[in-house]
């Protein structure tokens, strides 16, 4: 019989529907009877593609014995940490305190009225590799409750005061300046592994935040015009990262899109699961990359992995679906991995030849016996090695890829998690409406606009943001990064298509976040103030896997304040980087978001106010100068001068009767221009300092 996640809309939540186990959703159900009855909490927290997760399910939920100890001594809650980001943040918090590490699936045990007092993560069904079996856990948590409660009580009174100690936040502020900024910069380039790229050894993580900032202040140093291959080179570390990576075997070669991660320093072997986060922060990344060198590598990328989003993760109505899980046939990876008889059962000797050389596939192979596609040289290379022109490398690679997807999309698929959730949506969305504009893609800009219109139609209701949304439904509150990502989209799609509905979409988020979420001392929790009461309202200013709402919220107000005029929003957007400038200082890799929003504050904003016939070829042509050069901080205005509530508009007309482009920086504004050697000459010369007039 299923259980009571059966009601549940999360893909996660159902795959649990039918294990034995007692399960609870979070919430006052469950809450009210531990209280009642005086018994702890098992809080198990995961997410659907999370390959660990589904062996404990196995092991452990699934089995009879384990379920019946489970019923019979805790009150069991399932969470989705996707759906509930502030419950996994709080619990995960005490997972690493306790433990030193953290993970999923996350396994916690709670008092009654949800204190932390003992915590794990996977839990094997039996001792093994120096861990406890998951039963044995269950009886000596158990044990504990009943006879030991005074260990119980020491233990969760020192959460509450881990807890207590992080909600006050960081304290007095300190200055941002170019110190801080170069500080920070040095201090993540010397992380770089110059021969793979990346960061540091295994298991090795994009970090596309801590890439961001590196690109931002590379082209705030020159580095268009400086060496770019050298080893610490900022560009260089940029440039090599992303390369590694899209060559490597994280990244899918034949359908587009990232895997999380990579478990060796090579990025050969990946965690297989896709996820939409980042996908949309990686391809963010690359449309920068672009811009700024126009490698035609880093471009093709970029395209892949959007139109993996706009064919596989798409709904119906323009939603983006989570995830894509790791396993099919109960096998990490099965689905993407190839043979050599596989090849050459599909493409003639010769390109069958070709594209083993190019992927690296062998017989002994680099997973299990199987080969995970992978690009370790050069086409050039291959060539040569072959005796053939790369010409018809590139040829046979690019006919090869079509026959490749077509034969896998045969085999079994991995599982999909199509809930759609409002801050992943927005990353995405934002990528792809910046793709739409630096490569003037219009089925890009279709593709944003249908999103759009879902997140701010379906999510968003009098100014309030909902989280989650699938089968027609939408449910629990927002949370601070899902109105600041949101918002940032909105700017993204206006600065696309410079219709103002989405700009007046942003600005009533942006009011939102400072009516909900604000404290007194001008930063921001990662709950509203109406959100329900847990044992301590969560705020976290550092990047995990995604930007921290924190940091999201800052760019907002900033962006807002530039082009609404709105001096207020700036304010607060300084006080609350401000607020972080000491640990920036210290973590700086766990601030990458955070760094760019300073680096903003720092620098100043580029304002491009574009005035004219939004349709007219020459206003087209001033603004596809704009869009294909990386001008970090840049923020763009379009239309006829008519629209007051955009400042940057407000007041401006055309010169000679052409549309015109005005470039702004730190209150003063360059000679109006109206042809595309101006504009990118003037575009350029706001990387060195303010206008002098």
């Amino acid at each position: 019989m299923p259980n009571r996640l059966a009601r549940e809309t999360s893909p996660y939540l159902l795959q649990h529907a039918n294990n034995p186990v007692d399960w609870y959703p979070w919430g006052q159900e469950a809450l009210a009877r531990a209280a009642a009855e005086s018994r702890p909490i098992l809080l198990s927290v995961g997410y659907a593609a999370c390959h660990w997760c589904h062996v404990m399910e196995h092991e452990s939920f699934e089995d009879e014995a384990t379920a019946r100890l489970m019923n019979e001594r805790f009150v069991n809650i399932k969470v989705d940490r996707e759906e509930r980001p502030d419950i996994d943040g709080i619990y995960m918090q005490a997972v690493q305190a306790m433990t030193g590490h953290g993970g999923w699936p996350m396994t916690v045990f709670l008092t009654p009225d949800g204190v932390p007092f003992y915590s794990g993560t996977y839990f094997p069904p039996d001792d093994r590799h120096g861990m406890p079996s998951f039963r044995r856990v269950l009886l000596a948590v158990s044990d504990a409750w009943e006879h030991r409660r005074e260990d119980v009580d020491r233990t969760a009174a020192t959460m509450r005061d881990l807890y207590a100690s992080s909600a006050a936040g960081a304290g007095t502020s300190s200055d941002v300046d170019t110190e801080l900024l170069d500080g920070a910069l040095a201090a993540i380039v010397r992380r770089f592994d110059a021969v793979n790229g990346g960061f540091e050894g295994a298991p090795k993580f994009p970090q596309a935040m801590a890439l961001e900032f590196v690109l931002l202040r590379a082209m705030r140093r020159g580095a268009a015009a400086g060496d770019a291959t050298a080893e610490h080179d900022p560009l260089h570390v940029v440039r090599h990262s992303f390369s590694r990576m899209a060559r490597g075997g994280m990244y899918d070669q034949v359908g587009g899109g990232f895997a999380r991660y990579s478990v060796d320093a090579q990025w050969l072997v990946p965690h297989f699961e896709k996820m939409l986060y980042d996908n949309a922060l990686l391809a963010r990344l690359g449309v920068h990359l672009w811009q700024a060198t126009k490698d035609p590598e880093v471009r093709r990328v970029v395209e892949e992995t959007i139109d993996w989003v706009a064919r596989e993760m798409t709904s119906k109505a323009g939603g983006f679906y989570s995830s894509m899980d790791a396993d099919s046939e109960g096998h990490e990876g099965k689905f993407y991995v190839w043979t050599p008889a596989e090849i050459d059962s599909l493409l003639p000797p010769d390109e069958a030849e070709i594209v083993r050389a190019y992927y690296g596939v062998t017989p002994e192979g680099n997973f299990e016996g199987h080969s995970i596609l992978y690009v370790p040289d050069d086409a050039s290379d291959v060539a040569a090695r072959l005796g053939v022109d790369p010409a018809r490398v590139h040829d046979v690679i690019a006919r090869a890829r079509r026959t490749l997807y077509d034969a896998r999309a045969r085999r079994v698929w991995p599982g999909k998690d199509d809930k759609i959730l409002t801050s992943w949506n927005a990353l995405m969305l934002r990528a792809i409406a910046e793709a739409a504009r630096a490569f003037d893609r219009d089925d890009y800009r279709q593709l944003a606009l249908r999103n759009a219109s879902l997140l701010f139609g379906e999510l968003v209701r009098d100014g309030r943001v909902l989280r989650t949304h699938k089968n027609g439904e939408s449910k629990i509150a927002g949370f601070l990064e899902d109105y600041a990502a949101l918002g940032l989209a909105g700017i993204a799609v206006y600065e696309a298509t410079f219709e103002h509905r989405w700009l007046e979409d942003a600005r009533v988020l942006g009011d939102s976040i400072v009516e909900w979420f604000g404290d007194a001392g001008g930063g921001f929790f990662d709950t509203a103030s109406d959100h329900e009461a847990l044992i301590t309202r969560p705020r976290d200013p550092t990047d995990n896997a995604t930007p921290s709402g924190t940091s999201l919220a800052a760019e907002l107000l900033l962006r807002l304040a530039e082009l609404l005029g709105d001096e207020s929003m700036r304010r607060r957007a300084s006080r609350v980087v401000e607020t972080w400038a000491e640990p920036m200082t210290r973590y700086p890799s766990a601030f990458g978001h955070m760094l760019c929003v300073a680096d903003m504050l720092v620098e100043g904003a580029v304002e491009l106010a574009l005035v004219g016939d939004v349709g007219s070829a020459d206003f087209r042509a001033l603004e596809r100068a704009a869009a294909e050069r990386y001008v970090p901080s840049l923020v763009v205005a379009g239309g006829d001068g008519r629209e007051n509530a955009v400042a940057l508009l407000a007041g401006r007309e055309m010169r000679d009767g052409r549309a015109t482009a005005y470039v702004c920086r730190r209150y003063a504004c360059e000679e109006p221009v109206t042809s595309v050697e101006a504009l990118v000459r003037q575009l350029e010369e706001s990387l060195k300092g303010a206008p002098s007039a």
